[in-house]
């Protein structure tokens, strides 16, 4: 098969010619027909993930059609159409058994800790505990960039966040992960300030649903303009970009009693950031994070996708070749274009 890899940190990946999978007994082989390039795959490609063993094919948000089964799985066949969460469980620990799969002692990340979907075949582990069933109706390429970004997302929002309608929310940061909870909250019916340093990512943040923008590069204090659009704060906020300064903003422009939700990573240098403790006890602050999504809430979130009321396709901004994937992984951190870049051409 064709596939992606790279045997440095750091170094330019390579397209190769690899063998194809095998499934494990509990698991399938998927023929990729799309996957996401994220900015998660960059942080892994620059060594900020210690799960990752070189030499390392990438990629965690993908959609697929079974071509093979291991001799366990029963609720999965050759043709069925699917995708998968890029946080998987085992099944066996206490996470899994409460239903809390996207914390799991003992996780599965395909292009993390196994090797990944920027290849025309990737296997997947314990499919009947992880995969999801795609309709007909959801297009390969919507489902790739649902895997991280956008259920990261709507856990951020409708799990750990709790927005209900009429709440002001605060979403720092406009990339893939901010654009879908800026949709997410409005489908909701919440009133989202959007924060971005770009002007076309502000003005697609305001066609899925933004009641506001800032400009945090022409803006001299984004907490006070946030506080000021918000009337006394924002009720929840989220750090969808994964920087100090977004998550210092975001938890100093909550109301009192507000919640803060780390969604984008925060790793290597930016690991361990100052925050406003005293305000956080003050003002009793909630400070949560979200990882992911497990594979069974993905059925609270398909039905507002099919009835229209989500529409995780806009989010998509180009779809380019499993080649052209190399310099889309290496430039991630340039925050180039708007949207989602998908992979769907092998």
């Amino acid at each position: 098969m064709k596939a992606v890899i790279y045997e440095a940190f750091n170094q330019r990946p390579k397209l190769v010619s690899l063998p194809e999978p095998a499934p494990e007994r509990h698991g399938v082989v998927l023929k990729v027909e799309a996957t996401g390039v994220c900015r998660s795959d960059w942080h892994g490609w620059v060594g900020h993930d210690a799960d990752i063993v070189l030499p390392h094919v990438p990629g965690h948000e993908l959609a697929g059609v079974i071509v093979a089964t291991g001799k366990d799985v029963t609720r999965w066949k050759a043709g069925d159409r699917v995708t998968v969460p890029f946080v998987g469980g085992c099944g066996h620990c206490p996470e899994c058994h409460a239903g809390h799969q996207q914390v799991c002692h003992n996780q599965f990340q395909p292009g993390f800790t196994h090797w990944g979907s920027f290849a025309e075949f990737v296997s997947i582990h314990n499919a009947d505990l992880n995969l999801v069933a795609l309709p007909d109706a959801v297009e390969f390429a919507t489902a790739a960039s649902l895997g991280c970004r956008f259920v990261t997302s709507f856990r951020a929002v409708v799990d750990q966040g709790k927005v209900a309608a009429g709440q002001w929310v605060a979403v720092h940061g406009c990339g893939g992960v901010g654009l879908s909870a800026i949709m997410i909250a409005s489908a909701l019916g919440a009133n989202v300030v959007a924060i971005d340093i770009a002007e076309d990512k502000l003005e697609l943040a305001r066609a899925l649903g933004a009641a506001a923008t800032v400009n945090a590069r022409s803006t001299a204090n984004v907490v006070e303009a946030v506080m000021e659009i918000t009337g006394g704060g924002a009720h929840v906020s989220l750090d969808a970009l994964g920087n100090p300064q977004t998550c210092f903003n975001s938890i100093l422009n909550l109301r009192r009693r507000g919640k803060h939700v780390q969604v984008g990573l925060m790793l290597g240098d930016h690991s361990t950031p100052v925050v406003p403790m005293s305000r956080i006890v003050a003002h009793e602050l909630e400070i949560l994070g979200s990882h992911g999504m497990q594979a069974h809430r993905y059925d609270v979130m398909m039905p507002m996708i099919l009835s229209g009321k989500l529409k995780p396709e806009l989010l998509v901004g180009k779809t380019i070749s499993l080649e052209e994937s190399i310099d889309a992984l290496i430039s991630m951190d340039r925050f180039q274009g708007t949207g989602t870049t998908v992979i769907t051409r092998f």
